[in-house]
């Protein structure tokens, strides 16, 4: 029996989300989300609202990182109406970003999509990931467990912490 007919919905579903990440083509989620999809992650200030708005949030993420890959870092699990989608995303930072000037560094960071589902298409994400680990390998940050992060949390009213 072929691949393509043992996969599950869930599985398709999540090959088209990663395909419109990766493919640079802002209208491959149409293929993937509701028209009216609402999607939020750690880079976003202000939750995005339609297909539009998260196809104009990709774009500067190709245009900041114009090697990224998404790849899929574990199977999708999940129903009818929700599901999470693990990824890893590798990329280097070539373009401003949130504001950020291009640091030149190349990134891997894992993380995952929830998602709340209508239709068999995704209506809601909210993506997750190590937004420090992010600001660590681009150089913005200090390493965990030195001396900077000791000192940051300290101005952050946390105190000392311990090293081993």
């Amino acid at each position: 029996m072929s691949e393509a007919l043992t996969r599950s919905p869930l599985e398709a579903l999540a090959e088209r989300w990663d395909a419109a990440w990766t493919g640079r083509h802002g209208g491959s989620f149409t293929d993937c989300c509701t028209g009216d999809v609402a999607y939020e992650d750690p880079v976003v200030v202000e939750p995005l609202a339609g297909v539009e708005a998260l196809a104009a949030h990709s774009e500067r993420l190709w245009r900041a990182f114009p090697d990224v890959r998404v790849e899929r870092s574990a199977e999708p699990i999940g129903g009818e109406r929700f599901a999470c989608l693990p990824w890893r995303v590798l990329g280097t930072q070539r373009g401003d970003l949130a504001g950020l000037p291009a640091s030149g560094r190349f990134v891997v960071l894992h993380g995952v999509h929830y998602v709340e589902l209508s239709d068999g298409l995704i209506r809601r994400a909210r993506g997750f990931f190590d937004l420090y680990e992010a600001g660590v390998q681009l150089g913005l940050l200090p390493a965990r467990g030195g001396l900077g992060e000791t000192a940051l949390l300290m101005l952050r009213g946390f105190g000392l912490r311990p090293r081993s």
